[in-house]
């Protein structure tokens, strides 16, 4: 088993993971979006924290544990968190792109909390380029009417 956690590596990682959440909800909530910067920065913590957990449960009990329990009902818990960000307006779907954000936050936050720091700066600067770059890149080849509900099939659908 490896080096075994210190407090000051827990504050750390959290930190980062704070930190992490932070930077993809600002860019969530400059969009209005309803899963915005404090959902994001409760989802990187809760990831990063039960990863330490499932780090630190075999480290304390003679490695008589599964780590990777946890980690695994992190991502289907996220799974249906992000679902309810999907909102359906008439043939028109939207919360996509925030419930994948939610998704990857959880991810971002988890590799945090198992120390990998690299892995989670790569993670966050290449969320923050498909948020940011590419949705410039979209518009500019898709018309905006092609990205907004269609007013007649909302009214329709009432």
């Amino acid at each position: 088993m490896g080096v075994p956690l210190t407090e000051t590596d827990i504050v750390i990682r959290l930190c980062l993971a704070f930190a992490a959440g932070s930077v993809i909800g600002l860019e969530r909530s400059s969009r209005r979006q309803v899963a915005g910067l404090r959902t994001h920065i409760l989802i990187a913590l809760g990831a990063a924290c039960l990863i330490l957990l499932s780090i630190w449960v075999p480290q304390s009990f003679n490695g008589n544990a599964d780590p990777g329990r946890i980690a695994a009902q992190v991502v289907s818990g996220i799974g249906f968190l992000g679902a309810g960000a999907i909102i359906r307006l008439g043939n028109n779907i939207r919360g996509l792109t925030t419930a994948a954000s939610l998704w990857l936050t959880a991810a971002i936050g988890m590799i945090i909390g198992a120390g990998m720091y690299v892995a989670a700066l790569t993670a966050v600067v290449l969320a923050l380029i498909a948020l940011m770059v590419l949705n410039k890149v979209e518009k500019k080849i898709f018309p905006d009417d092609w990205q907004q509900p269609d007013q007649n099939n909302i009214k329709e659908n009432k």
